[in-house]
Order: C-alpha cells, then structure tokens, then sequence
C-alpha cells in the first residue's frame, strides 16, 4: 500500500483469482508433462524458474478517496507501470515488453511499448512501439524520456502535447560506449536525471555531463570539459528524499583514465566551474551527506590502504578517518602495484595491472602468475584484502608469497574472441619477459567463467605456461550454444550470438567460428598442467563443460585435475568450499612454479571412497 504526498491517492495491486489443482484427484491420477510450444513467449524452463513470481504478480491498481472510485491503471496486457517519485501524477508510464519475450532468448535484449495510462480514469494511449532501451517518466511527471538503443538518440514525448522530440540530435560526440566489442548494440553511458520542474534532462557520454532541454528550443550544454583531459564526471545524488537535480551547484565524481586518480568536485554556477574539491591515487566511494549541514562520510581506498570510513565537509581540508576495521593489515607482507603497458598483436596499445612482492628487487626473477577477465585496470586502486576469492585468485596474497601478478586488460573483435585473448595476453607476458624479473620457465595463468574459457582456448595456442587454472570455461560452444542457463531458465543461444561469447551470428550462418573458438576441437595441443574448476549445480556454465575438458585431456595422457564441490554453483559459496579451493590452487601454483612439495590429492588423487574423510591436502615429502 502506498498513499500519494497529497493524500489523495492509495496505490496498492490487484491479483487474478488463482488457478487452483483439483485436491480431490489422487496423485497417481494427475498428469506431470511440460508441454513446450514453440509460439511460448518465454522457454519453459524459464516460466518454471519464475513461477513463484508469476504466481505472486500483481497490477497496480489506485482507489481516488475523495469520489471514493478504484481505477486499474496496470493489467496483463500492461503489467507495469511508472510514476512520480511522491506518486501525485495524474497521469503515469505503462510498459510492456510482452510481445518480445519470445526473441529475448536470441537477442539478448528486451523491448518495451510504452503507454501514457491516466490514473482518473485508467485510459491508456501507446506512444511507443519496440523501444530497444531504458526508458523514464520525468520527475515532474511532464514528459517520458527514453534512450532507443538502435539510433542511439534519446527522446522525448511531451505528455500535455502528444509532441516527440529527439533530443541529442545536436551533440556529434557519441553517447553509447565508445569501447564497445560485442555484436549487441551498444549501451549508453546513461541518464543522470531530471533538473527542478523538469527543465532539463542530464545525461552522459564517456567523459561528460550534458544538459538537454526537453522542449528542444536550446541546444544541448557540455557541463563538464572532460574529455580534453580524459577525466570522467558523474553526478552524485546527496539528497534520497528530493529525486531532481539542483543544477545550481551539483556534486561530482571524478576519474581520470590514464591516471586512475578519482576524488569529487562542485559544478556550480552560470557559467558551470569546476572546483576541484580533492583528487589524489585512490578509489572514492559515492559519499552520504548530512541532512542539515555540508559534512558527508565517505570511502577512499588503494591496493594498500582499506577502505576506512573518512568525514569531512564539501572543502575537504582536514578528513578524519573514523573507523580502523582493519587493523591487523600492519602484520603482512604487502605489494606494490602499478600500470603496465604494452601493445597487442593487433598493434593496439594496451594496459594492465602490475602487483610485486614486497622488496620487490629488479635483479632477480620472479614466478609469474597471470589472471584476466576482460577489463580490469581502470580498478588501479581497487583494494584486495587477504580474503580467499571464491573462483579468482587474490592478487594481493600471491604477491606477497613471491610471485609477480599480471591483469591484462582484453579488448575483442567480433567472431573471434578466443584470437583476442591471445593477441592482448600473450605479448604482455612476453614483454614482461624482457623486463628481466620473470622466470620464462615459471609462467602461470589463470581465470574463471569467462577467464576460464580464454584460459583453455590459450593452452591450444602456446605451450609457453608451467601451470593453469581453469575455472568454470566453456570448451564446446556447439555443444553448450542450445542448451539452457539453469538459474534463469533462459537459452544460451543469445551470450554465444549477441554478449560476451561474441561469436556474432547463429550455429548455422557461423559453424566455423564456432568451431575456431571451442578449444574441445584442439585438446591435443595442450602440454600444459591444469586444474579445472567445475561444480555440479552450475545454473551460469554447465558442469558438462569442464567435464569435456577433463575427459578430453584424461583420454590423451595430458596431466589434468578437475574439481566439483557438490551442490555448489558456479563457484564455491561455503565458507569451506572457498578456503579448500584456494588452498588446493596454491598448492598447485606452488608445486609448478616455486618448486614445493606436490599435496597428496596432486600426486595420487582421493577415490571416492575417501570424499569427505581425507582432502588429500597434505604435502609429500
């Protein structure tokens, strides 16, 4: 039940009359078959997935107490609706992406129709078919804005007029990610909100603010100089209970993509000045303000420094840490990082994280231990804490054991993303090879899900690491495109043809790409140890894959383990599970790349008969 501000309304949802199992049948006498029709708008198994949802929806409905008359506004048809954040609008967004449901499962994306629905009298008016795209009713509740994906223009449809406007027809720079490489259509970089009385729109490019007027009689205003000088600005919203934006003085996240540094600032004036209010080597948390005064508590963090809660106010001369939750960080041996650059085999200058031991001494040569998964060095000063992952290792604790740590960072070209990984990954390795500190003979890599699938195509490619870990991959794209991901029910067709598989076409207009990009087809050319991760309730990849991998290799004598915590998805979720993993991966990287004692498990394995009694974890001698 929800009230409007004005007290006028009370907003509450209404339910069809369930469908109900007749009690009086015995259970042997009811039929359980799923019946799968190829015109179902969603999969089976998703409907089966959310049928506790579908059971428990429900359509917004509001009851007017002055005439004392209910109005539906939303409906099977419609099923949901937008309003006003204090839900006085007299009239309000419907949407529905009903009709698209079906191509959702090879698209990957969602369409909505969007309505006007009036809330006296519940009449709907569509003024939008197939918006590919997120959409929005003005704070003001004046007009609905949207972003259409496949133009890449956002627009405006003025509720009192019935007038659509394109609204950034005037700005040349693009509003969609400029470092896109997927074959889905490219998202923008979003929509900051609606200024007081639904004067403006704000939105985003890479870099910058934009100020667009929704009568579309001003041209749109760069708020911000970002881009000269590569520096992201995003606004930050301080005020929960007010959901404009003041555009008088807004305060502004900051960060800066060749730098890494972040830190906030004030846009405020006519003439919008920047004043920078702090920017140092650190990652800023989005800070909460005091309702009544300037002071705000926020984060700041680094590879080596935790993220203590600080206070200060908006001039940011002295900040005071108040809290120390991680004190015993002072007993560790702890690393270094820095960026690392270098350029691909596609002649594309690219970055990465560097993590060094303690004392780290040029002179002497250290085991290398590289992990990626797509891009990661804009998290320069992102802190690790020495807390075992759950399928990735922990920068920070390999580092101060000795090894050297590598995070490429890997752009892709669409239909070949198993090519991308090697043209990024394997020149920063060998050009860390020339820096003189890494062991070529101690060179270890490893990854998980998406990581885990570059990691296996890699060991096709070169023979060049000790040791892998390979965590969750996809090894068949044949085999895994037809089938289902189990926690949503949802095909797989759509991440191997449109998202982060990237092959960029169907199995049968792109059989060969498919192929190219399964390492399954070439295990024969792997001489590198590796331990596979894969658990056997992995709703995400399923299990079947890291078991192709495993019986492929097992069948041609290739040294290879495999791991399956029962009951766990797509990494290890108890608190057990995760410290036994990633004891068993150090003992692996350990044994292969500094030269220590191989465990039991390593050498000998655990039968069956001993799951549960002896972990195997003890080391030989």
């Amino acid at each position: 039940l929800r009230f409007s501000d004005n007290a006028t309304m009370l907003f509450f949802g209404t339910t069809p009359y369930p469908v109900l199992q007749d009690t009086s049948r015995l259970s042997e006498e009811i039929i359980n078959v799923e019946v799968w029709h190829y015109k179902d708008k969603r999969l089976y198994t998703q409907q089966n997935v959310e049928l506790k949802k579908d059971r428990m929806k429900n359509y917004q409905a509001v009851f007017h107490i002055l005439s004392s008359k209910m109005v539906q506004l939303a409906n099977e048809e419609i099923p949901q609706i937008k309003t006003t954040f204090n839900w006085d609008a007299t009239l309000v967004m419907g949407f529905s992406d009903l009709r698209y449901q079906r191509e959702f499962s090879w698209e990957g994306w969602s369409k909505d129709d969007l309505y006007v629905i009036d809330v006296q009298t519940g009449n709907k008016k569509l003024i939008k078919e197939g918006v590919q795209g997120f959409s929005n009713l003005s704070s003001g509740g004046n007009y609905i804005n949207w972003f259409d994906q496949t133009d890449s223009t956002y627009y405006v449809y003025h509720i009192a007029t019935g007038k659509t406007n394109n609204l950034s027809a005037g700005i040349k720079t693009t509003l969609v990610d400029e470092l896109h490489d997927s074959p889905i259509l490219p998202y923008p970089y979003g929509f900051a909100g609606n200024t007081k009385n639904d004067e403006a729109i704000l939105i985003y490019d890479r870099y910058d603010i934009w100020s667009l007027d929704p009568q579309n009689q001003k041209d749109p205003i760069r708020l911000t100089q970002g881009r000269e000088s590569k520096t992201q600005y995003r606004y930050v919203h301080l005020d929960p209970e007010d959901p404009t934006i003041d555009i008088s003085e807004m305060f502004i996240h900051s960060f800066n993509e060749t730098s890494k540094k972040e830190g906030y600032a004030i846009l405020s004036g006519k003439n919008k000045k920047l004043n920078l209010l702090t920017t140092d080597d650190f990652h800023f948390s989005s800070p909460i303000k005091a309702r009544e005064t300037q002071d705000i508590i926020f984060t700041k963090e680094s590879f080596r420094v935790f993220p203590d809660l600080m206070a200060s106010n908006f001039k940011f001369k002295k900040p005071v840490r108040i809290s120390q939750a991680n004190p015993e960080q002072s007993g560790y041996s702890w690393g270094s990082i820095e960026l690392y650059n270098w350029i691909s085999l596609d002649g594309e200058p690219l970055q990465g994280l560097l993590y060094k031991p303690q004392n780290f001494d040029p002179k002497k040569k250290y085991p290398l231990l590289t992990s990626f998964y797509e891009r990661n060095s804009d998290n320069l000063h992102r802190h690790w804490g020495i807390v075992p992952h759950r399928s990735t290792i922990n920068p920070t604790f390999y580092s101060s054991r000795g090894y050297v740590v590598f995070v490429p960072d890997i752009p892709y070209k669409m239909g070949y993303p198993g090519e991308s990984c090697f043209n990024a990954v394997i020149p920063g390795v060998t050009s860390l090879i020339g820096e003189g500190y890494v062991d070529r003979e101690k060179l270890g890599v490893q990854g998980h899900s998406w990581g885990g699938y570059q990691i296996a195509y890699l060991l096709t490619r070169t023979n060049m690491f000790t040791a892998a870990g390979s965590g969750a991959p996809v090894v068949n794209m044949i085999s895994a495109y037809g089938g289902i991901r189990w926690g949503t029910g949802l095909s797989r067709m759509f991440q191997y043809e449109k998202t982060q598989s990237r092959i960029g076409g169907t199995l049968w207009e792109y059989p060969l790409r498919f192929m190219e990009n399964s390492p399954i087809f070439f295990m024969d050319k792997v001489t590198t140890p590796v331990l596979i991760l894969h658990n056997d309730n992995d709703a995400a990849v399923p299990w079947y894959q890291g078991i192709e991998m495993f019986t492929a290799l097992r069948r041609l004598d290739k040294p290879a383990w495999m791991l399956n915590y029962n009951g766990e998805p797509h990494w290890p979720t108890k608190w057990e599970n995760i410290r036994d993993y990633n004891i068993r991966l150090q003992q692996f990287f350990d044994y292969y790349l500094m030269g220590q004692p191989a465990p039991q498990w390593l050498e000998e394995g655990v039968p069956a008969l001993m799951k549960g009694i002896d972990n195997g974890l003890e080391l030989k001698k």
